[in-house]
């Protein structure tokens, strides 16, 4: 299994971004396991341009889509026209169908809107007036989000939430890598010139060949144990499906593949849960005004989970 062309991808997206190779690969991990990815952080700090330096990377058909307020489900899914000199209606595609579909800002639209993505991110297909449309290959939903503290945004509705694979903060630039951006944009834009480096077929191939990768009964077991902690725990009214448990072994596998082994580790999974767990749990509601935070109550059940021993193979 050769999956050097995802570092190819990366040096790629870093001739536009600076730094925050983390995120980037975390990216990849998404891609890689035929999931969702929402980048979460204030503004200015290149969550679109990050997503959109992905999208050119990889070529194929590429949408995007400016959320706000008054977005209806139509204008993402598409509708029927109809052709009054034909006598017939004609489906009028709307931009989900994409290979790489960026919902920009994706929380300043009402929560009915949001939900209208669903079943594309679910199912990989779009059903308008009783009609069922399949979505091109490979599909991956880059979806962008300000903090909801933010005047104007309307939180995911939690079913909205469970969808994204992984949620990544981007966080500010250091001092070093500010100095960065200011010289690297100073006299152009470097991702006007950005080229892709991959294909759709390509990124599909190693989706499946993704799927591969060992995942022994111990890091199954462990994978199962931390979600299992999140519904028994005391400050969580509803941990993490099963959904939760398989895109955290989906992304364990993409990271092994991306860290040349065709087997996962426990370290894995210990570095992905943040990412794939946070955003899917639901604090009580003392602990939510109390400011608690999933990750610290995940970062506590990772201390207590025993680590599996012999979970090669």
């Amino acid at each position: 299994m050769d999956f050097s062309i995802c570092f190819k991808i990366m040096d790629n997206i870093s001739r536009v971004i600076v730094g925050k190779r983390e995120a980037v690969k975390l990216m990849l991990v998404a891609l890689l396991a035929d999931g969702h990815a929402l980048l979460e952080d204030v503004p200015g700090v290149g969550k679109t341009l990050l997503a959109r330096s992905l999208a050119a990377s990889i070529g194929g058909s590429y949408k995007r889509i400016q959320f706000t307020p008054d977005l209806l489900p139509s204008d993402i899914t598409g509708f029927n026209i109809y052709l009054q000199n034909e006598g017939r209606f004609k489906f009028q595609q709307g931009p989900v169908m994409a290979n790489i579909l960026l919902a920009d800002e994706i929380n300043r639209t009402v929560p009915r809107t949001q939900s209208s993505l669903l079943e594309s991110m679910e199912e990989r297909q779009v059903t308008v007036d009783g009609e069922t449309f399949l979505l091109p290959v490979p599909f991956f939903v880059i979806a962008t989000q300000n903090p909801v503290e933010l005047e104007g945004t309307f939180p995911l509705p939690e079913a909205q939430l469970d969808r994204f694979l992984l949620k990544i903060d981007i966080g500010y630039p250091d001092e070093k890598e500010e100095m960065e951006i200011l010289k690297r944009f100073q006299l152009f834009d470097p991702f006007s010139s950005l080229k892709s480096v991959a294909t759709p077929e390509q990124i599909f191939t190693l989706q499946q060949e993704r799927k591969k990768i060992i995942v022994s009964k111990p890091v199954r077991k462990y994978i199962t144990n931390i979600v299992q902690a999140t519904r028994s725990h005391k400050m969580i009214k509803f941990g993490a499906s099963p959904r939760g448990s398989m895109a955290l072994m989906r992304s364990a596998q993409a990271l092994a593949a991306l860290d040349g082994r065709d087997f996962t580790l426990p370290d894995d999974v210990k570095a992905l849960v943040q990412s794939v767990l946070a955003h899917r749990l639901i604090l009580n509601e003392n602990e939510r005004l109390r400011g608690e935070k999933p990750d610290q109550i995940l970062t506590d059940i990772l201390n207590q989970a025993p680590i599996p021993v012999g979970a090669i193979g």
